[in-house]
């Protein structure tokens, strides 16, 4: 076993999507009461975090539909502390789902004052890992903290099983109505994502080791936003040595593609529905025959039929059962391990890549304005 925090974190997720799990199942009663008093009422649920906390929502609001939270945004709290009135007014009545790892940055806060201060009327829900954050200390009659296990709290700079588990949380959040149902599918998650890590890590290891200094991770629905945090992941572990994009399937053919050179590797997340599928796999034919890239991964629940033209084919396995919600976070060790090995490669430590100090655990020199 590597003696990193970044290794540690990345293996322990499923355990912590079963802790968190178990803890939400607990407070079923809590939950239910409290999200019910507000959707019964017509609140719009917005999802929103920094960076990683952010790219949660970006996969989730495809996911979710069909759920209590079915018509959820998701707005990053960059966003929102700049500009809060461009998504709410004196008319907005809003359930506030905030992310965040430490609940000590400043958008976290101050996205939560400046939604208060703007819209009608605002519920909160934090999903957060540190139980001395800012935003788990915060109390009131409209606030619901969810205060995820210890272990989430990601003691490396990148966040590997905070992200996982958040988002998880809220997926069971918006099923809190059937949430024993729910209890089966996370069981059967983390055992086939436990598998999958423990069979391709040398692969994986193997991949980063290639010279490649570009990277394209693409995703369908919310595999796209799967795909957005895979970019962060392999670019922040690598301290931007290695240069990365995500994209949809279909969006990458409209100007984007031309990233793809020679020194590029490609990660395809391929969906399990078989009608958005042709149009994956149209793409990887198209951009095998020319030729371009270095090497690719495909990841998929279940191979493709036929030989898997790629430089390295990862088969996670999980039933077509799976609601989405669940099954597109099981994508995302890919990209955790290839930084987490890349980083190795570069001659970084992956607990603390940033040689010039350029980003930090929790951001830093953010004013807040009032």
């Amino acid at each position: 076993m590597l003696d990193f925090y970044t290794y540690k974190e990345i293996k322990q997720q499923p355990r912590m999507w079963v802790k968190a799990c178990e803890q939400i199942l607990d407070r079923k009663e809590e939950i239910a009461s409290f999200v019910h008093k507000y959707l019964d009422r017509d609140y719009t649920v917005v999802l929103t975090g920094a960076g990683t906390s952010a790219y949660i929502g970006d996969a989730l609001v495809p996911a979710l539909f069909g759920t209590l939270f079915r018509s959820a945004r998701s707005i990053a709290t960059t966003d929102i502390l700049t500009s809060p009135e461009d998504y709410f007014d004196s008319s907005s009545k809003v359930l506030l789902v905030s992310f965040a790892r430490s609940g000590n940055s400043p958008e976290s806060v101050g996205a939560v004052r400046a939604v208060e201060k703007t819209a009608g009327s605002v519920a909160h829900i934090f999903i957060t890992c540190n139980a001395l954050g800012q935003l788990a200390l915060m109390q009131g009659d409209n606030i619901l903290t969810l205060l995820l296990p210890p272990e989430t709290n990601d003691l490396s700079l990148a966040m590997t099983s905070s992200y996982s588990t958040m988002l998880i949380a809220c997926a069971l959040i918006a099923h809190i109505d059937n949430i024993e149902e729910q209890q089966d599918h996370i069981a059967v998650l983390a055992g086939a994502v436990e598998s999958a890590m423990e069979k391709y890590e040398s692969d994986i290891r193997g991949i980063a080791g290639m010279g490649f200094k570009r990277a394209v991770f693409l995703g369908s629905g919310p595999l796209k936003g799967v795909a957005e945090e895979s970019r962060l992941k392999l670019q922040e572990l690598t301290d931007g040595s290695v240069m990365c994009a995500f994209d949809s399937f279909l969006g990458f053919r409209h100007g984007p593609k031309a990233v793809v050179n020679g020194d590029t590797l490609i990660v395809y997340l391929l969906s399990d529905k078989p009608a958005v599928q042709r149009y994956e796999l149209d793409l990887i034919r198209q951009i095998k025959s020319l030729g371009y890239e270095m090497g690719s991964i495909l990841v998929s629940q279940h191979r493709p039929a036929g030989d898997c033209d790629s430089s390295l084919c990862i088969e996670i396995g999980l039933p077509a059962a799976m609601p989405e919600c669940y099954s597109c976070v099981s994508y995302i060790f890919v990209a955790q391990m290839l930084g987490m090995f890349k980083s190795l490669d570069f001659g970084l430590s992956p607990d603390s890549p940033s040689i010039s100090g350029n980003i930090s655990r929790v951001v830093e020199g953010v004013t807040v304005y009032n």
